[in-house]
């Protein structure tokens, strides 16, 4: 089987059925031990075929993550922020915490 697309960049279970698949467990095995249909497995299969960079989602800031880099950026509290969206401050600070976390990893993939 031909697959254009690095192992890094596909999730756990693509990577897991490709691993069973190349070992020669059947479609209908696989859909079994995954808990899956057999179709489903065939396009996932199929889907592992397309090109992937990396770099889609993984390391592009959600718009709340982009919402609160601003607004703390303006220089509004985390608990103001909570307010405004309606979550807890502990929320925000993690969505603050992995919006610093993606930034850094993009700026380092440029080095």
């Amino acid at each position: 089987m031909s697959n254009p697309t690095d192992p890094q960049h596909l999730r756990p279970i693509e990577r897991r059925v490709l691993d069973m698949h190349d070992g020669d467990v059947s479609v209908a095995e696989i859909a079994t031990r995954i808990r899956k249909t057999p179709e489903f497995v065939e396009r996932l299969i199929g889907w592992t075929e397309i090109p992937r960079n990396g770099t889609s989602s993984e390391r592009q800031l959600s718009p709340i993550q982009r919402r609160v880099l601003d607004l703390r950026a303006e220089g509004e509290s985390r608990s103001e922020i909570a307010a405004k969206f309606k979550k807890t401050e502990r929320y925000i600070r993690q969505i603050e915490g992995l919006a610093h976390f993606k930034e850094g990893q993009r700026l380092l993939s440029r080095a």
